[in-house]
């Protein structure tokens, strides 16, 4: 068959389309926006800040003590409401806070006083703080300037309202020095006033003297993975006083303190079951006093650390003069976050 045969049989291409008529379009659905769903319960408590409740229990004082706290604006800054029950329900001391890195208020509600303290960095390398009690009027300014080298810094603080001279402290890496003047009781005047703490390894321990005037407190630490023994010192008085720790294993240590001046001593060993159990035992001579307690729970940490959030305290005292009169006590700690 031939080409022209072929192209002859072909049906014809089919006719334009027209173009549409605007006046038969069917015009669009308008599109609304469906109106906002309320926020699920659930959304808004993730968003509220979470609550801190801490109860506190003391058989000793049959009083409660309570806190609550949260935290705001992530962290930033922080609330808490203190107050004490006694077994009645009856409220007493409350006490309201609101702490920032900036700034932080105390407000006592009974006696209707605040204390108030900021702190904030002026430069690199000044820093100043202040504070303030409302009710006494009275406070205290400082201007803490961080030195050349890391460790060493110096503080120049005053009351206020300004009595005498500033008091100017050098802070270095074994200790700090202040300046500044006192008031002597017998007499209506301000006399210049020393006093510091210095720091140094001596051996294979560390050295410590602590002054005050013409008080001196010479105080030596020796430490190892067994024996800790600590001498002092006090001068002019000369009482002198020592301290021994032994620890027999991980677990087991046994801690003793004598007085020479007094003749004052007393003991205390400790054995722990894990690190929630810990039972310790002692005698205090010059209380007459022997007593021993078992903490379920970390005794160190906060309550937020330990199993159910919750630490347990129980103690029995026995006086040395009248084992009848012994008494049995027990406090209680629990939070709960909300």
């Amino acid at each position: 068959m031939s080409t022209a045969t072929t192209m002859a049989e072909s049906p014809p291409p089919p006719p334009p389309s027209l173009p549409p008529n605007p006046n038969h379009m069917v015009p669009p659905i308008p599109h609304t926006d469906a109106p906002p769903s309320p926020a699920s319960p659930i959304s808004l408590l993730s968003k509220r800040p979470k609550l801190r409740v801490t109860s506190e229990f003391d058989s000793d004082t049959s009083l409660f003590f309570h806190r609550v706290s949260c935290k705001l604006l992530d962290s930033f800054a922080k609330l808490k409401l203190s107050f004490q029950n006694n077994t009645k329900g009856e409220p007493s001391q409350p006490q309201f806070a609101f702490t920032s890195k900036l700034l932080s208020i105390h407000y006592d509600l009974e006696e209707q006083n605040a204390l108030v303290k900021t702190a904030f960095d002026l430069g690199p390398k000044f820093h100043f703080k202040a504070s303030h009690d409302v009710k006494a009027q009275q406070g205290e300014v400082a201007m803490v300037a961080d030195l050349g080298d890391p460790g060493y810094a110096l503080e120049i603080s005053s009351p206020v309202p300004s009595v005498g001279v500033p008091r100017a402290t050098l802070k270095f890496p074994l200790g700090e020095v202040s300046l500044g003047e006192k008031e002597e009781e017998e007499e209506v005047r301000r006399t210049l006033s020393v006093s510091g703490i210095v720091k140094s390894q001596l051996t294979y321990g560390i050295f410590t003297a602590q002054f005050n005037d013409e008080d001196l407190k010479l105080r030596y630490r020796y430490k190892d993975e067994a024996v800790s023994f600590i001498p002092s010192i006090s001068l002019p008085s000369n009482a002198l006083s020592f301290a021994f720790k032994r620890h027999f294993t991980p677990s087991n240590k046994l801690s003793y303190w004598y007085n020479f001046d007094s003749n004052n001593w007393s003991t205390v060993y400790k054995h722990t079951y894990g690190k929630d159990l810990k039972f310790k035992a002692g005698y205090d001579s010059d209380a007459s006093l022997g007593w021993a307690s078992l903490w379920v729970g970390d005794e160190a940490s906060t309550a937020k650390a330990t199993p159910m959030k919750m630490k347990i305290q129980f103690m029995l005292q026995v006086p040395r003069d009248d084992i009848r009169n012994s008494a049995l006590m027990f406090r209680v700690k629990k939070r709960w976050d909300i």
